[in-house]
């Protein structure tokens, strides 16, 4: 059989990320590599892979530090990883490293979902199947839930959301979620946010200048969502959202990087959820001197190691 022949011409290039060619096939650039899961030796964190929905094509990994006691009951964080809705999964080398060293540092269970992505599922689907998963991780209430790990050593009275990026998008999301559908099953402490992928039609902070930076950032939403009307969507803008002051939770933790053209997002951020009717408590933290997701790209560096011990006690804030 002659090998099938693919048209060249690209339709959409996003670098570093992926190509989307005329014939409508997808290359994806970074994210591609699969980690299986294991007990990691640096960590003595060990992981398995579960299925949410056949039907859906939603799984996730989970990861579990080493128990001591068997009875004992951990925090649990719920992890959306990033790549513009488009790239990555929880499987590649970068989201498995980071989900095994906050487990380990936070010790603390991890469900870091598998949800599907744009183009081939386009915005919102990746929030619905995240909120699928989320109801999957309320269906352990009691410990009558499908995974023992959750049934045995998950805390549901002590569950964070986290995510970075077009991750911590859906964190957000997912909080609005608990907070406006009374979710039973979880009690939703804190959501973290690493560098948040929120945009708008008008320019904040340090945004006026980057023209540049703004084009590619509404490129790239306009990819995953077609249907949106806008870089003003309620799902890319908090500030169009009716039900911001809803937030499921008390407390938010917001990192940005110094260098990242979203830092500006990430401060109106806290500035939208103070003037809001919502009544937790922001806290943000700005990392000098570095770029987007610096803490995936170079895990080991000074500054990655100190924001995984901020979150790390953000999980065990009494």
């Amino acid at each position: 059989m002659e090998p099938i022949a693919h048209d060249q011409e690209v339709a959409f290039d996003f670098p570093p990320l992926m190509k989307v060619y005329k014939d409508g096939r997808v290359e994806r650039i970074v994210g591609i590599d699969v980690i299986p899961p294991c007990l990691d030796l640096k960590t003595n964190v060990e992981s398995r892979d579960v299925v949410i929905s056949p039907e859906s094509d939603i799984s996730a990994r989970l990861y579990i530090p080493k128990i001591t006691n068997q009875n004992q009951k951990l925090p649990l964080l719920v992890y959306f990883h990033g790549g513009g809705f488009c790239v990555e999964t929880p499987f590649s080398s970068n989201y498995h490293n980071y989900a095994n060293s906050v487990a380990s540092q936070a010790q603390a269970v991890v469900v870091s979902v598998n949800y599907r992505r744009a183009p081939e599922h386009p915005i919102p689907i990746a929030h619905e199947d995240s909120w699928a998963a989320v109801k999957w991780v309320a269906s352990h209430l009691d410990g009558n839930g499908p995974e023992d790990w959750l049934n045995l050593h998950a805390n549901l009275e002590k569950v964070f959301f986290a995510g970075d990026s077009a991750g911590a998008n859906i964190s957000h999301h997912m909080a609005i979620r608990v907070g406006t559908e009374k979710l039973k099953g979880i009690k939703l402490q804190g959501i973290v946010l690493l560098h948040p992928f929120f945009w708008g039609v008008e320019p904040v902070g340090s945004e006026s200048a980057e023209l540049e930076q703004r084009a590619r950032a509404d490129q790239l939403w306009r990819f995953a969502c077609p249907t949106t009307t806008g870089s003003d969507d309620p799902i890319m803008n908090p500030a169009k959202d009716k039900n911001l002051g809803s937030l499921g939770c008390g407390r938010v933790l917001i990192f940005v990087a110094e260098e990242d053209t979203l830092r500006s997002r990430g401060w109106y951020y806290k500035e939208l959820l103070e003037k809001s009717e919502w009544d937790g408590v922001v806290e943000i933290f700005e990392t000098k001197g570095e770029n987007h997701v610096f803490h995936l790209i170079n895990p080991s560096c000074e500054n990655a190691v100190a924001l995984l011990n901020h979150v790390a006690s953000f999980i065990n804030q009494n």
